[in-house]
């Protein structure tokens, strides 16, 4: 047997998925309901998961990470469960990464200029006026 079938072969209950994945068994339940993961049935009052939900969660934690909405997420399933990802859209959200990668190192840098700059008070240092002007910069809506 496969260990991908071995994955759909095999079940947790909700408690164990819950271990294993770190989450708890609210947002497993909230999972649920939004379509992210689906439970293959009850034992007594405990959901039924095969094992290969965990690799589902993984994908999901990915996108979440990323930047990603739990709608947006739901959405890189096809109709059979399996992972149908836009490639478009990934390389599109890299590149947001990207943009909020530069401002944060920019700023970070900015505050260790400030933490250490030996300007008596903040607004007389150059640096940190740069830092605030750029502050002020439009940014582009946020998802």
């Amino acid at each position: 047997m496969s260990p991908q079938a071995d994955l759909r072969s095999s079940t947790l209950d909700i408690a164990e998925v819950a271990a294993r994945s770190g989450l708890s068994v609210s947002a497993l339940r909230y999972y649920e309901e939004k379509g992210l993961i689906a439970s293959s049935g009850r034992k007594g009052l405990r959901r039924q998961f095969t094992a290969d939900v965990l690799e589902r969660l993984a994908l999901v934690a990915i996108g979440r990470d990323a930047g990603f909405t739990l709608d947006e997420i739901a959405g890189m399933f096809g109709p059979d469960g399996e992972p149908a990802i836009d490639r478009a859209l990934l390389r599109m959200r890299a590149d947001d990464l990207d943009r909020t990668v530069r401002r944060l190192t920019v700023l970070r840098d900015g505050l260790r200029h400030a933490a250490a700059c030996p300007a008596p008070r903040h607004l007389d240092c150059p640096t940190f006026r740069r830092i605030m002007t750029r502050a002020m910069r439009p940014r582009p809506a946020s998802r």
